[in-house]
């Protein structure tokens, strides 16, 4: 078999001025679509250029701290203290034994209510009737003493008298002497027993008037508030403070009027004086008020608790108000005039003392040392370092420092007041939140400048 011959395809010669113009085409087409993408790269790094530097802006813009501020106010109004009181019945007795025994009986026990002189208990003291019997027989005893003796002056008187007024030469005048001797004597002896009389009478009285405590009466009227006794105890007579060891046999209280006794810090006392009044609250009549008035004070500072003792006075026709019994003391303090009153959160405790972060006019912080005065529990009151047009950082970060640029949140109000007129504070809550920037954030600018479309760079901010 015969190879068949592979064909080829005659060879055109085509003239080189008809192929030029299509090169030239194609050339000029390549240095177009290369001016595009050299055009189309510039205009992305601008465009992420721009838009990194907005995100260096806006990450600049959020490291200033935005805070919350509140203005101080000024307050002349009342303040109310609350402060514990104790009250005290308005004479308080306990009752002790004078003489030694058995109790007999006793006729009141708690809760009595009793007059004066009326009786208690009875003591048995055998001891002291023997005492007082044996006394009493002295007594009888030595009125029979001064009897003979009143007897043997009688007779030496008349013979003295006898002997002085005979005449010269019947007596001797030694005898007359001796005579005058035995009636000075027996006038001595007359004296001695009436010395003796009145001594024996004065133990009988001693002891009378101990058979008078044998009867254990009460000493005002009142209320029985103890009883700590009974039946055939046997009872020492004094009390534990004078050194007897008797135990208190009742307690007697007169609460017609009670004493409440309160312990006011020295900050608060300036404002304490006689004939202020002030509220009672006990736990067991909540809805109940009682009113007392400042008696007197202590006009003395406890050195180891540095309050003011203050006593006031309440009536208690009632009896309600018992003694021992625990009272909120509500007291009514007038306001200062020039003081303002601040938030307890804007407070910072440094070792500079007590001081308030303030908002400059350039938006810069400068600390202010305060001195304050009553603390109102949320509220302080400010007497120096502040005036009403500052503007005062609420719960200003630890790190806040003189001179730190801020800015002021959207939310900042001053010190509000409530409608019974009692201030109430604003912005004591939590910190702040960072309010919105007034400018755009990046990631939406790029979004206007770029049809809706955001870069990926707007999703992320760069590290500092």
């Amino acid at each position: 078999m015969m190879p068949q011959a592979q064909y080829e395809p005659p060879e055109i010669d085509a003239p080189p001025e008809e192929l030029a113009p299509s090169w030239t085409i194609m050339r000029w087409i390549g240095l177009a679509a290369l001016a595009a993408a050299i055009a189309a790269a510039a205009a992305g790094i601008l465009m992420r250029q721009r838009q990194t530097d907005e995100v260096v802006r806006w990450t600049a813009a959020q490291a200033v701290p935005v805070v919350a501020v509140v203005t101080p106010q000024r307050d002349g109004k009342a303040s109310m203290v609350i402060l514990p009181g104790d009250i005290q019945a308005w004479f308080d007795a306990p009752i002790y034994a004078r003489v030694s025994g058995y109790l007999k009986n006793w006729y009141f026990d708690y809760g009595a209510r009793i007059k004066t002189r009326q009786l208690l208990a009875d003591i048995d003291a055998p001891d002291l009737d023997a005492q007082l019997a044996a006394a009493q027989a002295r007594l009888n005893s030595t009125d029979a003493v001064v009897k003979v003796r009143q007897a043997e002056l009688d007779f030496a008187k008349t013979t003295y008298q006898r002997w002085l007024q005979s005449p010269k030469g019947v007596v001797s005048e030694q005898e007359t002497l001796s005579k005058k001797g035995d009636f000075d004597s027996a006038t001595a002896r007359l004296n001695a027993a009436i010395a003796d009389v009145a001594a024996a009478k004065g133990e009988v009285d001693r002891l009378q008037a101990f058979e008078v405590f044998k009867r254990i009466t009460a000493p005002f009227d009142g209320v029985v508030t103890e009883r700590n006794t009974d039946i055939g105890a046997l009872i020492n007579a004094g009390s534990g403070v004078a050194g007897g060891g008797g135990p208190v046999l009742f307690r007697v209280a007169d609460v017609h009027r009670v004493r409440v006794f309160v312990q006011v810090p020295q900050r608060m006392s300036a404002g304490i004086h006689e004939g202020l009044t002030a509220d009672l609250y006990l736990p067991q009549y909540p809805d109940k008020t009682f009113e007392a008035q400042v008696a007197t004070t202590s006009q003395a500072i406890n050195m180891s608790s540095r309050t003011l003792l203050v006593e006031l006075h309440a009536d208690n026709p009632d009896g309600v108000l018992q003694p021992g019994a625990y009272t909120e003391v509500h007291f009514k303090l007038p306001g200062h005039p020039e003081a303002l009153i601040l938030p307890a959160s804007t407070l910072i405790f440094g070792h500079h003392g007590l001081q308030a972060a303030i908002v400059g006019p350039d938006d810069r912080i400068e600390l202010k040392n305060l001195t304050v005065g009553r603390n109102f529990g949320s509220r302080i009151e400010v007497l120096t370092g502040l005036s009403a047009s500052d503007r005062v950082v609420n719960t200003p970060p630890a790190s806040i420092q003189n001179g730190d640029v801020v800015r002021l949140a959207a939310d900042s109000t001053s010190i509000g007041k409530s409608d019974d007129g009692a201030d109430s504070d604003k912005n004591t809550g939590s910190r702040a939140t960072a309010a919105e920037p007034a400018e755009t954030r990046p990631g939406e600018k790029a979004k206007q400048n770029d049809g809706g479309k955001a870069p990926k760079t707007s999703d992320s901010v760069p590290a500092r």
